[in-house]
């Protein structure tokens, strides 16, 4: 069984920095996208950065662009998120994906990680 697991979330003031890293394991995911979502309490689950696997074009949420960096280690199939400048709407749960093609929409996504916690405080 393939699996994403994510790291690296937790609590930090407005304008700090977090790096989220999502490890996959059971299967390696040559020639998938990678992408992270993220869902806020009472919100649909939306799309916030995605990595093609080569060449590694990144694709941005325009709430996030400039703030947040997607990048991937293909040998170690490990993809991360380095967010910046981080405001209390960021505060969700964020999921690391994996899909054949870039996709934007959690429909086209499948595998999911099972999402780790950040907390953006004000």
């Amino acid at each position: 069984q393939a699996q994403l697991v994510e790291s690296g979330g937790g609590l930090v003031q407005a304008g700090g920095s977090l790096r989220l890293s999502c490890a996959a394991s059971g299967r390696t995911f040559s020639n998938y996208a990678m992408a992270w979502f993220r869902q806020a309490p009472g919100k649909e689950r939306e799309f916030v950065a995605a990595i093609r696997w080569s060449p590694a074009i990144r694709y941005y949420a325009d709430s996030v662009k400039g703030r947040f960096t997607i990048s991937r280690d293909n040998p170690k199939n490990t993809v991360y998120l380095q967010m910046n400048s981080l405001k209390a709407e960021d505060t969700g749960v964020y999921y690391c994906a994996a899909s054949q093609t870039v996709a934007t929409v959690p429909g086209d996504i499948y595998y999911w990680g099972k999402g780790t916690r950040v907390t953006v405080s004000s």
